[in-house]
């Protein structure tokens, strides 16, 4: 959006219409951004603003033009440059202290959604000529069919890299979207679950339950999109996720032990304000593994998952229900332990998985250095 904001106005001001500063926005459809906001000035250019859902609660909006505008009102002027002008919004000190006589604000009505704006500055004496007015009226719905185009690819990414992640979106973007279509790649895979979830959602209300979960599902996403993983689903209380290995199996690794150990000191941050709060705490367990996965689209004609599938995911999950049975929070491979370099992870013996014939070596990060467990 603001290659296209730069140059419409480089264009109009080419075109001989002083602009000081412009200011707009974009819908969107994105978990955490209302808006993608944009301020254009003649000395900086075009600069994106993301603003989230509060905004809509806040005194910033309610006392704006853009609210206004917003409820149906078809345009608002405001001369600056005259005796007493008529300062009746916040934002038209900001922009008479820049420099500016004359500031219109005007509807950017899309064919679907909500709508948006813009809003024109100029530092003229005299302020916008009747011509330019006329102008600025007149391309508004240029201006909003661009903007709509835009918006609508960003919506399509926003959207499918809040479900998919991003490396998903990307491929489906691309074109990716047949059923079948995958590829074999070598990856450091993680399942971590929470425990007594069964229990939990017995006794909390939706709404607790609902918080909990993104709490927790925040302390384990984040550090996994850190440390430059994907996550590929939340099953329940489970969540799936790949660090691809892109022929380094080491920094795969340690990337995903790195984000495993961020995860636990959040989630200790996390329960020591419920202890606060009076709440029980927060237990987990996450399995390390590395191997070989099918990464693609599986599943019915009309209804497609992008995720991975094979043995090895079947081995991370396995491994990770070991936690319980060991009494560990963190559970590794010995694939995934003789790839990660630092040697961080102590063996805990053989054992049996099920699915497979001879017991296997499993490792855990020694206790003192899981935050929450010293």
């Amino acid at each position: 959006m603001t290659a296209f904001v730069d140059e419409l106005c480089v264009r109009l001001m080419r075109d001989g219409m002083p602009l000081l500063r412009v200011a707009g926005g974009m819908p969107t459809l994105h978990p955490q951004h209302y808006v993608r906001a944009f301020v254009w000035t003649r000395d900086s250019g075009a600069v994106e603003v993301q603003r989230g859902y509060d905004i809509q609660n806040s005194a910033m909006y309610r006392d704006s033009p853009v609210a206004l505008i917003h409820q149906g009102v078809a345009a608002i002027r405001r001369r600056l440059d005259v005796p007493e002008p008529q300062m009746d919004f916040p934002v038209l000190h900001e922009v008479k202290a820049s420099g500016a006589t004359d500031y219109l604000i005007l509807p950017l009505r899309m064919t679907v959604g909500q709508a948006s704006f813009f809003a024109w500055s100029t530092d003229r004496p005299g302020g916008f000529r009747n011509s330019e007015l006329t102008l600025l009226h007149d391309i508004m719905p240029l201006i909003a069919l661009r903007i709509e185009i835009i918006a609508t690819r960003q919506m399509n990414e926003d959207v499918l890299t809040t479900y998919l992640g991003g490396n998903a979106a990307r491929r489906v973007l691309s074109g990716t979207v047949r059923r079948g279509e995958g590829e074999k790649i070598r990856a450091a895979i993680w399942s971590s679950d929470l425990r007594g979830f069964t229990a939990m959602a017995d006794r909390m209300s939706v709404h607790d339950l609902i918080t909990t979960l993104d709490d927790y599902f925040e302390c384990m996403a984040v550090p996994v999109q850190e440390a430059g993983g994907e996550v590929l689903k939340f099953i329940g209380d489970g969540v799936l996720a790949i660090f691809p290995c892109d022929g380094d199996d080491a920094a795969a690794c340690g990337k995903a032990l790195d984000a495993a150990l961020s995860a636990f000191d959040r989630l200790h941050e996390l329960n020591q304000g419920r202890a606060i709060g009076g709440v029980p705490s927060l237990r987990i367990g996450i399995g390390l593994h590395l191997g070989d996965v099918i990464y693609g689209n599986i599943g019915a004609p009309d209804r497609l998952d992008f995720t991975v599938i094979g043995a090895a995911v079947n081995e991370v999950v396995r491994t990770e229900g070991m936690s319980k049975v060991l009494e560990r929070p963190l559970i590794a491979t010995a694939e995934f332990a003789t790839a990660e370099q630092r040697k961080l992870l102590e063996s805990l013996g053989s054992h049996a998985l099920r699915g497979k014939r001879e017991p296997t070596e499993l490792f855990g990060m020694p206790l003192k250095k899981v935050p929450g467990f010293d």
